[in-house]
C-alpha cells in the first residue's frame, strides 16, 4: 500500500462509473481508463456525472492534443527544461525534475515547451506502479533562479494540466534551492492553486528536509 493518504471513493459511485466508461471503451477501446484512473476522477471531480464529463474531456483533449504522439517531437533544443529520473522518491513515485534556471520567458515557445511538459507528464505515469502508488512528485530546483527564470504561462499551464487531465496525479510538489526573492513571486503562484494542490507543495530548505522525500544523489548534475 502506498504511504500515502488519499481520500476515499464511494464504491457505488465507482460501479456507476465504471458502467458509464465501458459503454465508451466497448464502442472506441482508446476511450478505455483502468479503475486506479476512475478513482482519481472521482476523487478530483466530486460526483459521477462530473467525473464523466471530465473523462469525456479528458479522452477528447488527448486526441486532439496528439498526446500520443508526443515522443515524435523534437526534444533537442528541451532536454535541459525538465527530466524523468530514473529512479523515484521515499514512497516510489516516479519524480520530474524542473531546473528554473534553464527556463526564460522571453526564449522560448509557450506551445512547443507546453506539449514537452506533456510528453514528461506522460513518461512520468507509464513508470507508476500503481498498486503502489499513482501519484508523482515534481521537484522544482530554484538553484540560481532570477526574475527573467520566471514563466508565469508555463506555470499556469502546469496547474491547468494537473487539474483538468491529470486529476490527483500530483502527490508532492518539492521546491529546493529556493532563493529569498521567491517569496514575493509564490504568492501570485499560490493564488492560482486550489487548498489540496497547496498543501502538496513542500518548500524544502535543506538536505535533511529533502531526505524526508527522496535520496538526494538522485537529482541530476548534468542540466
Amino acid at each position: 500500500m502506498s504511504a500515502e493518504d488519499l481520500a476515499p471513493v464511494n464504491e457505488e459511485d465507482l460501479k456507476d462509473l465504471k458502467a458509464r466508461m465501458k459503454l465508451i471503451a466497448d464502442a472506441d477501446a482508446s476511450q478505455y481508463h483502468n479503475e486506479f484512473s476512475l478513482r482519481r476522477y472521482l476523487r478530483a471531480f466530486k460526483t459521477t456525472d462530473d467525473a464523466f464529463q471530465a473523462l469525456l474531456k479528458t479522452n477528447k483533449w488527448r486526441e486532439t492534443y496528439g498526446v500520443a504522439k508526443l515522443s515524435e517531437m523534437d526534444q533537442s533544443k528541451l532536454k535541459n527544461k525538465a527530466r524523468v529520473l530514473r529512479h523515484r522518491d521515499c514512497v516510489g513515485r516516479p519524480v520530474i525534475y524542473i531546473p528554473a534556471k534553464n527556463h526564460s520567458s522571453s526564449e522560448r515557445d509557450l506551445d512547443e515547451l507546453t506539449r514537452f511538459i506533456v510528453y514528461n507528464l506522460e513518461e512520468a505515469c507509464k513508470k507508476c506502479f500503481e498498486e503502489v502508488t499513482d501519484r508523482l512528485c515534481i521537484v522544482f530546483d530554484l538553484a540560481e533562479f532570477s526574475t527573467s527564470c520566471m514563466d508565469y504561462q508555463l506555470v499556469q499551464n502546469l496547474i491547468w494540466l494537473l487539474g483538468k487531465h491529470y486529476p490527483e496525479r500530483l502527490g508532492v510538489c518539492l521546491i529546493i534551492n529556493a532563493p529569498g526573492i521567491f517569496s514575493t513571486i509564490w504568492p501570485a503562484i499560490r493564488i492560482l492553486l486550489d487548498d489540496n494542490t497547496a498543501k502538496k507543495v513542500k518548500f524544502v530548505s535543506n538536505e535533511v528536509e529533502l531526505c524526508q522525500y527522496l535520496i538526494p544523489d538522485i537529482l541530476p548534475i548534468d542540466m
